[in-house]
């Protein structure tokens, strides 16, 4: 029996995808702020430590696959918690799990990311000096500066930041037997959607957002991914980013790809 944890869990895309591998016989191990196997808070570096020692508690040690979908939108406040929970606790956990990945079997891992990860390339990230630097008190700075913009910035900025973790892991996880990837939904009918659509800062941005086929994702269209991509049939997959947003990428970036 494959043991795979997942972070953000109790809900949307981490609830889904915990669904779907229950049913193909995982045993899941759940990590979220509350309902779930282990409450972990990954916006703060002691919730990331607690949430890695409880993860090899509960797996021995050997965990077969890694999925990481705990994520916050744009309206949370303040937006330096956007960054802490979408960027550090998601690198958090992958470093700090890879060892019990090295021990699985056929192991691999998947990060959430988001279509807007392309939104704010790196090279104009304002994010991506602290970020590298870890320095998460330089980046409420930034945040603080942005006024208005700064929860569009902080989401955008981790969920690139995240991506180019990712990327920059190939060769160490590859070296390690370990794949890893992410995937980039659009708009997914997940409560965090909803707070986003209930914002009057960015409600109407949400709606204005219309992929080509033009309605929302559900989480379990993305958790059939997230399936796939750690499955054998995937097994020459790595350092991939997936695009499951109903063709806006495309549609906005149709020479860049």
């Amino acid at each position: 029996m494959p043991i795979t944890a997942i972070s953000g869990a109790a809900s949307g895309i981490g609830a889904a995808t915990r669904a779907a591998l229950e049913a193909a016989g995982h045993r899941v191990i759940g990590i979220d702020l509350r309902g779930s196997d282990i409450a972990a808070d990954l916006s703060t570096p002691e919730g990331r430590a607690a949430a890695i020692a409880a993860v090899i508690d509960a797996c021995g040690g050997t965990l077969d696959h890694l999925v990481l979908c705990a994520g916050v939108g744009p309206q949370v406040e303040p937006a330096s918690t956007i960054v802490g929970v979408n960027y550090f606790g998601a690198v958090a956990l992958l470093d700090g799990l890879l060892p019990a990945l090295q021990k699985g079997n056929t192991p691999s891992a998947v990060v959430v990311s988001s279509v807007a990860s392309v939104h704010l390339p790196w090279d104009q990230n304002p994010l991506a000096g602290p970020i590298t630097a870890g320095d998460e008190g330089a980046i409420k700075q930034i945040l603080e500066a942005a006024g208005e913009r700064s929860g569009q910035l902080a989401y955008a900025g981790s969920k690139n930041a995240v991506t180019v973790a990712v990327r920059q892991r190939v060769k160490i996880w590859g070296d390690a037997g370990v794949r890893l990837n992410t995937v980039a939904p659009g708009a997914v009918a997940t409560p965090l959607l909803q707070k986003g659509l209930d914002d009057p800062r960015y409600g109407q941005q949400i709606r204005d957002f219309v992929a080509p086929i033009p309605r929302h994702a559900q989480p379990a269209e993305i958790a059939s991914l997230i399936a796939y991509l750690l499955g054998p049939q995937a097994g020459f997959i790595h350092g991939t980013q997936m695009f499951i947003d109903g063709g806006i990428d495309a549609a906005m970036r149709p020479t860049q790809f």
